[in-house]
């Protein structure tokens, strides 16, 4: 209690030092008020000085008032064109920064800032194999303070189900980056067994790294995928025509083009006709990851959280405490991550794959094709993290569209 009291307090004193600075700000803005005050006085007493002016001058002035008006005034259309295209360079900064979802107009004196993000590096041990022990369970406690405003005030918070940050939901509102629906879905799960994730972790674009996120930005510029706006089937079809003429010199088959138009099906659950800005930047997100990062790099990008849930998962199989479960054991965890999330993902088996990322290496293929050998090849708990890694990162959205194809 004496450590919840002493935060409190110097929370308290946080508060009342910004409420110093709030009304000496205050201060500094009526004296400036004042001042262009007493000059617009000024500037009204030398008023009748000019007024003197000869009927011809004033005409003179006016007209040539009236040309540089009209000079600098542009056309409806050119004004659109200039806002279209400021618009599109503020979509492009935020994919590059990291901000994939657009704020929503606030009032900016009362908004709150972003925080600073920068993204990561690749560490030169990053593909090197990972040491997590099945028997030590990690356990992370959530931060006592929301991760905004840096204010505690105990059961007000809402966890991330992935990371240890917690938030306030006015917080969240004020900052632009959930909307109204977003916000309740968060109030309605953060403290359930499903859980929510946070802006950071509901992005998992957030993990690629300058290199590749140039890469893919530039790929997008090439098929004019404009950032925050939906996709229909024909531009999904042209956006994978382009990538696969550009990675291996061909155009797609018509069996690819089915996989597609059923990837698109996936990524619109609610059958809308198109997909979502942030469902289809999370599924080439989850496309590079696969593509170009090896297994152990994945399973470092997974919080303590996640791998105590893999924990939990893998002893739960392993019933004779041997710390081996069956091949088809492991396939059946992997569904398993996105149970929560999607109550009728069992019953949806479309595929997801993504030229040359996803399809070739996945365990998603046919029944037919995989053998009861294979079914009953033991898998220890390195291999089940190393092969479960994607899946546990492609659940972290909150969104109910499938990112990645699940095992059969």
């Amino acid at each position: 209690m004496g450590v919840l009291m002493s935060k409190k307090q110097q929370v308290e004193k946080v508060q009342k030092c910004t409420a110093v600075v709030s009304a000496f700000q205050a201060g500094l803005k009526d004296r400036a008020a004042l001042a262009k005050q007493a000059e617009g006085q000024a500037v009204e007493s030398e008023a009748p000085a000019k007024t003197s002016a000869s009927p011809e001058e004033k005409n003179t002035e006016e007209g040539e008032k009236g040309e540089s008006e009209s000079n600098a005034a542009p056309s409806t259309s050119q004004q659109a064109t200039r806002d279209g295209c400021k618009v599109n360079q503020e979509a492009w900064s935020r994919l590059r920064d990291g901000k994939g979802v657009e704020p929503e107009d606030l009032d900016k004196t009362h908004q709150l800032t972003p925080p600073a993000f920068v993204r990561p590096k690749r560490e030169a041990d990053d593909d090197q194999p990972v040491d997590v022990e099945l028997g030590k369970k990690e356990q992370p406690a959530s931060d006592e303070m929301c991760d905004v405003c840096e204010v505690w005030t105990a059961d007000d918070l809402f966890p991330c189900r992935i990371c240890t940050r917690v938030f306030h939901d006015g917080c969240l509102r004020e900052l632009g980056y959930l909307r109204a629906e977003a916000l309740q879905e968060m109030r309605d799960t953060a403290h359930t067994v499903t859980g929510w994730s946070c802006y950071y972790c509901d992005n998992l674009n957030l993990l690629l790294t300058e290199e590749e996120m140039y890469s893919l930005m530039e790929t997008f510029k090439q098929c004019k995928i404009i950032p925050e706006s939906c996709l229909v089937s024909d531009e999904l079809l042209q956006y994978h025509h382009f990538v696969s003429k550009q990675q291996f010199d061909q155009d797609l088959t018509d069996e690819q083009e089915e996989d597609i138009l059923a990837q698109f099906a996936a990524l619109d659950p609610e059958k809308k006709g198109q997909i979502e800005w942030m469902d289809f930047l999370y599924f080439e997100s989850l496309a590079v990851l696969k593509k170009f990062r090896t297994e152990n790099s994945l399973v470092r990008l997974l919080t303590p959280k996640e791998r105590d849930s893999a924990r939990s998962v893998f002893q739960a199989l392993d019933l004779d405490k041997d710390g081996v479960i069956l091949r088809a054991e492991c396939r059946q965890a992997q569904q398993s991550w996105f149970d929560k999330l999607n109550k009728d993902s069992q019953s949806c088996n479309v595929s997801i794959s993504h030229v040359g990322a996803i399809c070739e290496s996945s365990p998603a293929s046919s029944t037919s094709e995989r053998s009861k050998n294979d079914d009953n090849r033991p898998t220890t708990w390195a291999d089940f993290l190393r092969e479960s890694a994607i899946y546990i990162l492609a659940a972290r959205t909150n969104s109910s569209a499938m990112h990645i194809r699940l095992p059969l």
